[in-house]
């Protein structure tokens, strides 16, 4: 027999369809798109039927932001396990989840780190339990170089600080490469285990990007010709896929 649907599972619920609706038009246009009518007409239903529920626009917004922790908190205890067999690896992957989650979702993430409405404050502090877990395990099996508060607040300021910086990147700038090494950075700050990517390199390549780094800016024993060309080389060297602005 099946079981019956709760009254905020169902398709016809006025109050998920307005949210949903708001989810949509927040992450294609921006909070700029969410306006009452937009939201009612995008619904299906009349602009009172807002102010009913939601009582403003601010309200809609929290329980917006509600939905998308909830989205969230489902991601992360679907892949969670209370007795990983690494959990540094278990660790990566829930980063890895929390900034694809940033990078896919910015509008709606953006907004759930700017609610503060009670159900999203009991969302927030449902997924920090879950981190401050996997900081216990690190910690019982000695894997963590400092303390499970500091431990913790690292693993939240690469997640959060590596998000924003994708968004602030232009799209043509921006580089896979950053996501894995601040990963790496805040398993090499938190844990006592190896990162998963080559320590800084020596040689060539690293030699061409200090040399790269310290040309002149416009002045020296080189014509500006000559630089731009010295720099094509170094970057070659240095095996960068764009060149950095001179």
């Amino acid at each position: 027999m099946t079981p019956p649907e709760t009254p905020d599972s169902t398709p016809a619920n006025p109050r998920r369809r307005i949210v949903e609706a708001a989810v949509e038009l927040l992450e294609k246009g921006g909070p700029d798109a969410v306006s009452t009518r937009a939201v009612a007409a995008a619904a299906g239903m009349q602009p009172p039927a807002i102010y009913r529920l939601f009582g403003d626009k601010d309200g809609l917004l929290e329980a917006v932001a509600e939905h998308g922790y909830a989205q969230f908190l489902e991601s992360k205890r679907a892949q969670l396990d209370p007795d990983p067999k690494d959990p540094v690896e278990d660790l990566r992957r829930a980063w890895d989840t929390v900034v694809e989650f940033g990078i896919s979702r910015p509008e709606l993430f953006a907004l759930m780190n700017r609610a503060g409405g009670r159900a999203a404050a009991g969302a927030h502090r449902a997924g920090l339990e879950i981190l401050h877990g996997r900081v216990r395990r690190l910690a019982a099996g000695g894997w963590l170089r400092v303390d499970e508060r500091l431990a913790a607040q690292i693993i939240q300021a690469t997640g959060q600080g590596t998000v924003i910086t994708w968004h602030a990147t232009p799209p043509d700038q921006r580089d896979p490469a950053l996501l894995t090494s601040m990963r790496e950075t805040m398993i090499a700050a938190v844990t006592r285990a190896e990162p998963a990517v080559p320590a800084a390199e020596s040689g060539p390549a690293a030699a061409a990007r200090a040399l790269r780094a310290g040309l002149p800016d416009g002045s020296g024993a080189l014509s500006a010709a000559e630089q731009h060309l010295l720099r094509e080389w170094l970057t070659r060297l240095a095996g960068d896929t764009d060149t950095p602005p001179a």
